[in-house]
């Protein structure tokens, strides 16, 4: 062996280990990821140059882990492509090239199109070894060359080069290792059991076998438990295990993959006990690549509307290689129920999240699986309605969430969305089925909110568009409250609430023909809209007569863009109380006790009683919508002296 050559990292090499070291990298345990990467990146390099010259061909296209506890030593090595000593200086010892990069340029300067499928680029993710090792061995091998090289160095004092024997191509990484340290996230990766669960969680689907090489230790356990059983059944020893699946179900045609395969692969990735309800495949071609399998869970996880909570959603992988968990520039924030794999083609490994809100290929990636996702739902609401009905009872809320954001994608989720009904006393109904049963003459899509259908049903606002049949469709989630003020037209119609503004029913005729007896009634009864009015300052903003009360006396009604109280509570939960809006009381002309209390007010306009009517009437239309009076015990104490001047009146 000749004697080493040392030498000075390039300025900036010295500054990028810095950099790695100490806060390039948050997990240390991607240092792994990255030279397996590189691994697979240098099987792939010999894989393509083999089917060029059959001479270069490999016996073994794989990488092997061994660990040594007693030395601290942990060795990655492969069987790859290797390299020369003018790449272990140009690759290792400056800063702004790598291997995997100048070979796709040699590539794309000889026009192949049989180019192999590389992972990552050599350089960056090498020196994430630093994070856990005192020193770095890269025992090296060019195919094609006879002389192996040895790169030495502890990343501070520059490195030495001496020529070396290796019996193949390849490389071998040994690191020696840092003593472990959890405090600062530095493991014992000299320890089996911590290389198993790294590979599993970061490099699971690369291609190449990963086969940890079993340290004496347990390797005499599994000879000894191997003898016992052999006392009966031949059972062989294995001094290797291969640690990853090399499983990646996105890049199979969808329709070779069994149920079975997509329930096992979706809890792998989502850590859920149930099945998935359904598996979106997608692939994606052209300026962008990329592929895909999400799923759309059968159970809504516990975590679902807690924002801070350690959900996972749709991992990131840039060619076969994991980058990150729950990745949600991928999807947008309605989406957060869907799990599963994205694998970008073109993405750096050590993308980052800064980077990947600003990526083009990112966005359009993601506007790619929205469209996926909403049409595969779209495509189960067709074919297995009842199947559907369990994914909105589960989904339902998030989902509409999506309609609080202006854009392209609000009319296909309205397409989606189910809604309770007046006219659908055991069932949800879409927004086409509310379409084929409107009447000829309607002019918008009528809806009211609230806590629940059966106050809903109770709700005075609703009983001129029952008495007409008129279908409303009765919103329940509080999200409803959020975005339904501003829904979008639906098919030409606009929404409309029962509760706010004012309402006109039936045809041109019927509207003009009701709208002129109520300014005749208005008229008759101005003195008592007025006094009422006057008795209610403070708590009501007008008293008028209603188009929309058949058998109630009174109700309490927003203005069209007014919130309604449900939405008035949830911004003060949220921090954002404002003055209380004021609405209107409108009064049923019709109903028994309006004509009570004008007959009383023409007789005795100063009578007490008239006073304590007009705070019942509001009280009551308070009580009617499922609110509350806003000192509720005087509100009972004034109840019990009219029932007591009531029922003095009648033993009389």
């Amino acid at each position: 062996m000749s004697t080493a050559d040392r030498q000075e990292f390039q300025a900036e090499v010295q500054q990028l280990l810095d950099l790695v070291v100490h806060s390039l990298y948050s997990d240390k345990d991607v240092f792994l990821r990255e030279l397996i990467s590189n691994a697979a990146d240098a099987l792939d390099k010999r894989r393509f140059e083999s089917l060029q010259d059959e001479s270069l061909q490999a016996e073994e296209l794989a990488i092997h882990l061994r660990v040594d506890g007693d030395a601290r030593t942990l060795v990655i090595e492969d069987s790859g492509v290797g390299m020369s000593r003018d790449e272990l200086v140009s690759d290792l010892g400056t800063i702004a090239r790598s291997g995997t990069r100048a070979f796709l340029d040699a590539l794309a300067e000889k026009k192949s199109s049989t180019a192999p499928d590389l992972i990552g680029q050599f350089g960056v993710g090498f020196y994430s070894s630093f994070m856990v090792a005192e020193e770095v061995q890269v025992l090296t091998r060019r195919v094609g060359e006879d002389t192996a090289h040895l790169w030495v160095s502890d990343g501070r004092n520059g490195y030495t080069i001496e020529t070396a024997e290796r019996d193949d191509a390849g490389t071998t990484i040994t690191l020696r290792l840092k003593e472990a340290d959890t405090d600062n996230g530095l493991q014992d990766y000299s320890d089996p059991q911590v290389l198993r669960g790294i590979v599993r969680r970061w490099s699971d689907f690369v291609t190449h076998p990963i086969l940890l090489e079993k340290p004496p230790a347990e390797t005499k356990a599994d000879d000894e438990s191997a003898e016992t059983e052999s006392e009966e059944q031949d059972v062989p020893t294995e001094t290797t295990e291969r640690l990853n699946s090399g499983k990646a179900p996105w890049t199979r045609p969808a329709d070779e993959i069994t149920e079975e395969e997509h329930a096992e692969f979706y809890k792998h990735v989502s850590h859920d006990w149930a099945d998935p309800l359904l598996p979106v495949p997608v692939k994606i071609e052209g300026q962008v690549e990329a592929r895909a399998l999400l799923y759309i869970p059968s159970k809504a996880p516990m975590d679902l509307f807690w924002r801070e909570g350690a959900r996972r959603g749709v991992q990131l992988h840039v060619r076969r290689i994991f980058i990150m968990d729950d990745c949600e520039e991928l999807l947008p924030d309605w989406l957060r129920f869907v799990r599963g794999v994205v694998d970008a083609e073109d993405l750096s490994l050590n993308v980052s999240r800064e980077i990947l809100q600003k990526d083009r290929q990112v966005r359009a990636i993601s506007k790619f699986l929205v469209k996926k996702v909403l049409s595969a739902l779209e495509q189960l609401q067709k074919d297995d309605r009842e199947k559907y009905l369990g994914f909105w009872r589960e989904f339902g809320n998030v989902l509409k969430e999506g309609l609080l954001v202006p854009g392209e994608h609000q009319q296909r989720l309205l397409g989606l969305c189910l809604f309770e009904s007046t006219a659908s006393e055991d069932g949800l109904t879409t927004l086409a089925e509310y379409h084929e049963r409107k009447k000829d003459d309607q002019d918008a899509i009528y809806h009211a909110t609230g806590s629940s259908r059966e106050a809903l049903l109770r709700s005075p606002h609703l009983e001129a568009f029952l008495d007409r049949e008129l279908e409303v469709l009765l919103l329940i989630d509080s999200v409803d409250e959020l975005w339904a003020p501003t829904a979008p037209e639906h098919e030409g119609l606009p929404w409309k609430s029962v509760g706010k503004g004012e309402v006109e029913l039936g045809s041109d005729e019927e509207k003009a023909e009701k709208k002129k007896e109520r300014e005749e009634k208005t008229e008759e009864l101005g003195d008592l809209l007025g006094f009422l009015k006057g008795k209610l300052d403070g708590k009501v903003k007008d008293v008028s007569l209603s188009a929309r009360l058949s058998s109630s006396p009174a109700c309490l009604v927003a203005g069209e863009h007014d919130p309604t109280p449900a939405m008035e509570e949830m911004m003060r939960r949220m921090g954002q109380e404002g003055p209380k809006v004021q609405r209107t009381l409108e009064l049923n002309a019709d109903h028994p006790l309006v004509a009570t209390l004008q007959s009383l007010h023409a007789e005795s306009p100063d009578d007490e009683l008239l006073a304590q009517a007009a705070e019942v009437l509001h009280g009551q239309a308070l009580l009617a919508e499922g609110g509350a009076p806003e000192d509720p015990a005087a509100f009972s104490k004034l109840l019990t002296e009219l029932m007591q001047r009531a029922l003095g009146a009648g033993s009389k």
